[in-house]
């Protein structure tokens, strides 16, 4: 049983619906514990049973709680191992598995900022699994410098991509102009898209900034900036909207709101900003763009660089560019430089990158690796099991050539 506190967008609830694929795959039974949320339908859809129960929760008593609930859980319906995605519910998890003597494991999805000594004690359930999976080699770091004696637990297994659904040729046609008409998007224009919940670390303030000194130079003709996301923070969404505004850049920059196809984002897109003022666990959103061929500009911290090969370590081989985070000129210089490409510059860095995040991060030996990982724990042989035949197929899917389409993404030329 996986736990974590929402089903909605993100690279969290997405690995949570990946893993359960994989479960069912291997012929075992996979549960989900979660307040629910736009992607129950997907575990649920792939065989597995999601548990309604307050997750999100922080407060004390519903921990506690919920710890109850997911012990009697773990003994009415025997269930072998516990799989914690976040803080709160990991609390909850962790106390349900010593009680019942089952195997306790985490992912560390985020880095959890700079905690004080109340805020550290919260944290540290994130390192107190029986193994600790990281996202990457940058979390890894992390968690063995944080969390003492924990190296031995640790397994990195990167983020795994679908590239079966990230792929620009069975994105069907029409999808491309129908987004760019909801966008309002006038034929022809560029989209530069920070696709990121709407949070002051995720850069959307530097993007804005950005545009205004490109705009001001004249350096923005013919593009547009997308900004697309949700999130909780009215306020901050509001502060956004009087930033465009006061900039006088309401044909330039565009808020969205959600966006639930996110390869037909990507393959309307000229570039894809990743600017984040954080250092953050992996960026799932940077390998999702490349392999819909579409370059990409990240912050260097955290994990991102690992996603990316960068222009100024690979002049001829690179897929993205990096900039210090909240370098509000360097990236609108490098904004300036990906709208500046020439068509066949632009088809080799987006062929590029679709060759290096499909061959580096690929969704079934991230799924196989996590089935190892619970393999080590309970003596068995998921991750073997999962090589074999699905016992359920995805819906088919058409292939259609450059040439059967009725339109040509920005992405592909």
């Amino acid at each position: 049983m996986q736990v974590v506190p929402r089903l909605d967008t993100g690279g969290t609830e997405q690995s949570a619906v990946e893993i359960a694929e994989a479960i069912i795959r291997a012929g075992a039974n996979a549960l989900v514990a979660t307040e629910g949320g736009r992607l129950a339908a997907d575990v649920r859809s792939a065989g597995g049973e999601v548990i309604k129960l307050p997750m999100a929760s922080k407060n004390p008593l519903t921990i506690l709680a919920n710890a109850r609930a997911l012990a009697a859980l773990v003994s009415e319906r025997d269930i072998s191992l516990l799989h914690a995605r976040s803080r709160a519910p990991a609390w909850s998890a962790l106390l349900a598995a010593r009680w019942t003597g089952r195997p306790f494991v985490t992912t560390y999805h985020g880095t959890y900022g700079k905690p004080g000594p109340v805020k550290a004690v919260y944290n540290s359930v994130m390192g107190r699994g029986d193994r600790v999976i990281a996202n990457s080699c940058y979390t890894a770091n992390l968690i063995a410098s944080r969390h003492e004696g924990a190296q031995p637990r640790i397994r990195t297994i990167l983020r795994g991509l679908d590239s079966a659904i990230f792929d620009p040729f069975v994105v069907p046609p029409g999808s491309v102009t129908r987004l760019r008409e909801s966008w309002h998007v006038p034929p022809g224009t560029k989209i530069v898209l920070h696709a990121a919940r709407l949070a002051g670390s995720k850069g959307q303030r530097q993007a804005i900034e950005a545009v205004r000194c490109l705009n001001d130079e004249g350096s923005f003709e013919g593009a547009i900036l997308i900004l697309a996301g949700d999130g909780t923070n009215q306020t901050y969404r509001i502060e956004l909207a009087d930033l465009i505004a006061r900039y006088g850049l309401g044909d330039k920059v565009r808020l969205v709101g959600h966006c639930s196809d996110m390869p037909v984002a990507f393959l309307a897109s000229n570039t894809a900003l990743i600017p984040s003022m954080v250092g953050e666990a992996f960026g799932r959103t940077s390998i999702e763009a490349q392999a819909m061929g579409c370059p990409v500009i990240v912050s260097d911290a955290g994990g991102l660089p690992e996603t990316i090969v960068d222009a100024a370590s690979d002049p001829n081989g690179f897929t993205g560019w990096m900039i210090k985070p909240g370098n509000t000129a360097a990236l609108a210089e490098r904004i300036k430089q990906s709208l500046n490409l020439q068509s066949v510059e632009r088809l080799a860095i987006g062929a590029r990158a679709r060759a290096w995040v499909t061959t580096k991060f690929v969704l079934g030996q991230m799924q196989a690796k996590t089935l190892a990982v619970y393999d080590e724990l309970l003596g068995t042989r998921l991750a073997a099991n999962f090589s074999c035949p699905p016992r359920y197929a995805a819906a088919p899917t058409t292939e259609i050539s450059v040439s059967d389409r009725h339109e040509q993404p920005s992405s592909w030329g």
